[in-house]
């Protein structure tokens, strides 16, 4: 099956239009930086010596990937929508020189900078280079983040020269201009904090990655995978769409461009098999947005998360297993409901790939995720496994692939990486202003105080609070964004009420991805909707019903943190069997169908109640018991989805056959 134009075994993605197309000179420059920032990086994290002869301080590594890195933003993002895309102009090109020129100067003085202690107070003259970069950060993270981002960051940013003026419950430590500029630039705590230090130490190496998996074929292999396996069955291509951009968008990270790439292939097939474009684009947006929260490679957003917690990255990417297997669960119930209730058939074998010849031309990606998972799991290394794992994909892609690289395949791996790491760095850098103003102004502490109190104590308050404040973030700023200004302001709130850290932070994460399927912002469910050619409100609301598990399921592992991993393994497994049976019975009420049971909306009168007993016996039978927030124990939650899930399917299965008998005569 023809699924999609392709070049060189690779999937061919569409350019984001808001690329520049860069002339050869330009293309030059932005390889040979990307060359030098991957191996600054393989010498730091390897400790390697080869590059630079020792091991940096940090803060001379991150000036450095800080100066490489952010000045081809300048190049690479036009200033406006309506700005020339064919060349660059005169001004970034002034821009990213001296930007460049500003982090050679700040990098050459790192050491004193850690010396005298600058960040409380650096010269006259240095705090004014550091505010004509703060300027250029701010303009870089607006071109890569976008003008919502830039606004958000501008305004707290400045905090700290109008936090003593502010009302009680958002006031804070004030602070003049040119203290506030030295603790930006200088400290650990801002431009070069957590984020800064996640994309230094853990981030880089899994974009690479990511890119290098594209490149090959990854994503074509996987696709033609999922057909090969799932694309027969009923509703075989919009399965075929979880399992895809499941898959792609926890490579990528980033819910927009995984619709664009897969969407492309999987919304047609949908729609040739009967799907509404609507429901399509629903699908897509809903499969995009869990690969970002999918083992075993999640989004950036997940690496920050490890150095918030200080924790290896791999303890969270299993924390993240059993939501994440849920919420595919929930989307693949779902599409099955939808397809046997709409009698709709899959694709026919003889335009499907074929599984073994899939599997004999792509066993190397296969490969290649073993050792990744082997390195991270048992090995602990997992800084260096994405390198490794680079290499040898590369490596066998070389001897064994029909599509191997010629040079100029190579050039264009290094280019889309440099573009890559690059936005990355600018957004980040720019999120770290954020970080910053919060520490300054100790205005993370206060607030605190300020949810809990505002909560009455009341965790469960405390949750929706922080459900809400996250859904409302996520719609403002980039996950990324979103998520660190919350694990500052309101986790600590959460955790301190008695909740564990880990689910707390997962907790964040998930909510601040729902503003991508919920209406009236929905980016996932708008993006899909422009390919499927639907309504992008409609798309919203189909996305939203598809994606709802995801509303709850931070509240079961908020409750009970064994669902993560965090307690004994049979209360995980018990509650993980009780979760399925739950999600189940919810995703099937909310189609209108159940397996072995058949339609659930047959009687005019009564379906809406059968449907809507189902839905609360499910969503009682998933709910960890036991907790101070839930009195109800595991087995009377498991008897009321007994009583009140059972009894309405038994007596939807009754009106079923006696509809489909008296259809017969």
């Amino acid at each position: 099956m023809e699924i999609q134009k392709q070049e060189n075994g690779a999937v061919v993605q569409p350019e984001l239009a808001r690329h520049r197309n860069l002339s050869p000179l330009w293309r030059v420059i932005v390889i040979a930086v990307t060359i030098v920032v991957i191996l600054l990086a393989m010498n730091q994290l390897f400790n390697a010596g080869f590059f630079v002869g020792h091991t940096w301080l940090d803060n001379e590594y991150q000036y450095a990937l800080f100066g490489l890195l952010v000045p081809i933003v300048f190049l690479i993002f036009p200033a406006t929508s309506k700005s020339a895309m064919d060349r660059v102009p005169w001004y970034d090109i002034l821009f990213a020189v001296v930007t460049f020129g500003l982090l050679v100067f700040f990098f050459m003085k790192a050491a004193a900078i850690v010396d005298y202690g600058w960040e409380m107070g650096a010269p006259t003259d240095v705090v004014i280079l550091g505010f004509i970069l703060w300027l250029l950060v701010l303009e870089g993270t607006r071109r890569a983040g976008g003008t919502a981002l830039f606004t958000i960051v501008v305004i707290i940013s400045l905090y700290p020269l109008y936090a003593d003026i502010m009302p009680g419950p958002i006031s804070g430590l004030g602070s003049n201009l040119a203290d506030t500029t030295a603790y930006h630039v200088f400290s650990a705590e801002s431009m070069l904090g957590i984020p800064m230090q996640a994309l230094a130490n853990l981030v880089i190496g899994f974009l690479i990655f990511g890119v290098a998996l594209t490149q090959t074929g990854g994503g074509k292999f996987f696709i033609d995978l999922a057909f090969a396996a799932l694309g027969h069955v009923r509703g075989g291509p919009a399965k075929v769409a979880i399992f895809s951009s499941g898959l792609m968008g926890s490579m990528s990270g980033s819910v927009i461009s995984n619709v664009i790439t897969t969407g492309v292939m999987t919304i047609p097939a949908m729609r040739k098999t009967g799907f509404r474009a609507s429901y399509a684009a629903g699908v897509e947006a809903c499969a995009s947005t869990g690969g970002v929260l999918m083992p075993p490679i999640m989004g950036s957003t997940a690496f920050i998360m490890a150095v918030f917690l200080n924790i290896p990255y791999i303890t969270i990417a299993i924390a993240a297993i059993v939501p994440s297997v849920l919420y595919y669960l929930a989307l693949f119930i779902q599409i099955d409901a939808y397809a046997a209730r709409h009698n709709m058939p899959g694709l026919p074998r003889d335009q499907l790939p074929k599984l073994g010849e899939t599997f004999r031309k792509g066993w190397h990606f296969i490969a290649v995720f073993v050792l990744l998972i082997v390195m991270l799991v048992y090995l602990k290394q997992e800084v260096l496994a994405p390198f490794y794992a680079t290499g040898l994909l590369i490596l066998i892609n070389q001897i064994f692939s029909p599509d191997r690289w010629g040079m100029k395949e190579f050039w264009e791996f290094i280019l889309a990486s440099g573009k890559l790491l690059a936005e990355i760095a600018a957004i980040l850098v720019g999120v770290g202003l954020i970080v910053g103003a919060l520490s300054i102004t100790g205005m993370a502490g206060t607030l605190v105080n300020d949810l809990i109190f505002m909560a009455g104590g009341d965790i469960l308050v405390l949750l929706l609070m922080g459900a809400i404040t996250s859904f409302i973030m996520g719609i403002g700023m980039t996950v990324t964004a979103a998520y660190i200004f919350l694990a500052i302001v309101l986790a600590p709130a959460l955790v301190q009420g008695g909740l564990d850290p880990m689910s707390v932070h997962l907790f964040i994460l998930y909510w601040g991805m729902v503003s991508f399927i919920t209406p009236p912002v929905a980016l996932g469910a708008f993006a899909a909707a422009s390919i499927a050619g639907a309504n992008p409100m409609r798309t919203g609301l189909e996305a939203m019903r598809l994606g709802s598990i995801i509303y709850f399921v931070p509240f079961f592992f908020v409750l009970d943190p064994a669902f993560i991993f965090h307690g004994e393994l049979s209360r995980t497994a018990l509650l993980f069997v009780c979760a399925v049976g739950g999600v189940i019975l919810v995703a099937s009420s909310l189609q209108g169908y159940l397996v072995w049971v058949g339609n659930l909306h047959r009687h005019p009168v009564l379906g809406w109640p059968i449907r809507g007993l189902i839905l609360i016996g499910g969503l009682a039978l998933a709910t960890p018991g036991g907790s101070e927030l839930i009195p109800f124990s595991d087995l009377e939650l498991a008897l009321f989805a007994l009583v009140t899930a059972g009894s309405a399917a038994l007596l939807a299965f009754f009106i079923d056959r006696r509809a489909k008998a008296a259809m017969v005569l």
